[in-house]
């Protein structure tokens, strides 16, 4: 018996077993930093965006990073599947690689034959253990393979619920928001619904979208890459714009209740903060938070052709900028991060939103808007 390989073995076993674990059944956020599937995602996600940057026309970018969350679920899948079989390889080989069968076939190339068919569970029979010891270790890895395909069975329709929930939301708005999301085209749409009480339940839905966030993301990080199926949408833009927008309410819009809107608002930047620290991406203290005069100027004037009327002066620029310094560094960071472009305060020129535009007919009705 090599005592050395087999607890290198069973280090490698018990490694790649507790990553599993923790990626799959423990929902909360793990700060481990020596797990397998940091080194997996870390590397393939440096290599996918170094080459993502490389493509000058968002389309296609944002098609090729589309793939990037499938190709790397099934490249830590493929990891764990290695690790794991070149482990109980080990395993029989530091017990002298007693096995019987094909001839020709001796020594480690055996051992990780006997291994993969034994953890895959394809019972080819043309291998077979001759000890005690290699005859318990073969029925432990086919107990450990048949438990590990279950759990990647029942893993990826997880993620995909939870990614179609949070693209619902995303989806439902572009018909407030617009396409990219703003602050600006919201509190319009709210001023010409001439409801006073129309935007607090649509607060409070993304009071109920940004904790379900949280929570899900938290416990599969994967999910941050996930990419919305629209160019320009994310969902790092539509929590910005709602942060956005909460602001502004909070500063003062007149005939809007701030109360819902604080609630959000710190739903919201609880977000953001967590995922930063999950994805490991301290905040950019150099940015300017603060929305420059003159932008600033220009998102009052564009809102007041709407009729409406945000509170003005220096003590609430101040305020607004004390907010925007609250999730603005952290949005920005997971935004170069993540590839994921972020919003501006006003609409671009002659945007369109998403339901307007079709491979046929990229216009609608101007009072549709």
């Amino acid at each position: 018996m090599n005592a050395l390989a087999l607890v290198a073995a069973l280090l490698l076993i018990g490694w790649v077993l507790w990553d599993a674990f923790e990626t799959i059944l423990l929902p909360r956020r793990v700060p481990a930093r020596l797990r397998m599937s940091r080194f997996v995602l870390g590397w393939l996600w440096r290599a996918w965006s170094a080459i993502a940057r490389a493509i000058p026309r968002r389309p296609r970018r944002e098609n090729f990073l589309g793939f990037y969350a499938l190709f790397s679920i099934l490249s830590l899948f493929i990891a764990w599947a290695s690790g794991l079989v070149v482990g109980f390889a080990m395993v029989h080989w530091a017990d002298g690689s007693r096995l019987a069968g094909v001839q020709g076939m001796t020594g480690f190339a055996a051992d990780l034959y006997m291994s993969g068919t034994t953890f895959f569970t394809l019972g080819l029979g043309d291998l077979s253990p001759t000890s005690t010891i290699a005859r318990i270790v073969t029925v432990i890895e086919a107990g450990t393979g048949f438990g590990f395909l279950a759990l990647v069975i029942a893993y990826v329709p997880v993620l995909y619920q939870a990614f179609s929930r949070r693209e619902a939301r995303i989806t439902m708005l572009d018909e407030w928001a617009g396409s990219p999301p703003t602050a600006a085209v919201l509190l319009r749409r709210w001023s010409e619904s001439h409801d006073p009480n129309v935007l607090t339940p649509l607060l409070k839905e993304w009071e109920l979208a940004s904790a379900e966030i949280l929570e899900s993301h938290l416990s599969y990080p994967i999910l941050c890459f996930f990419r919305s199926q629209h160019d320009n949408q994310s969902w790092l833009a539509s929590l910005t714009a709602i942060l956005d927008t909460c602001s502004l309410v909070i500063v003062g819009v007149d005939g809007i209740d701030p109360f819902q809107a604080r609630l959000t608002f710190a739903i919201g930047r609880h977000a953001l903060v967590d995922l930063s620290q999950t994805l490991r991406t301290r905040p950019v203290t150099q940015v300017d938070t603060a929305l420059e005069p003159k932008a600033l100027a220009e998102l009052r004037a564009w809102l007041a052709k709407a009729g409406l009327r945000i509170a003005e002066g220096p003590e609430s620029d101040r305020r607004l900028g004390a907010l925007r310094a609250l999730y603005v560094p952290y949005a920005f960071r997971l935004s170069q991060r993540l590839l994921m472009p972020l919003a501006p305060p006003l609409p671009p020129a002659k945007t369109r939103y998403n339901w307007e535009t079709s491979a046929w007919a990229r216009t609608a009705p101007d009072d549709a808007h």
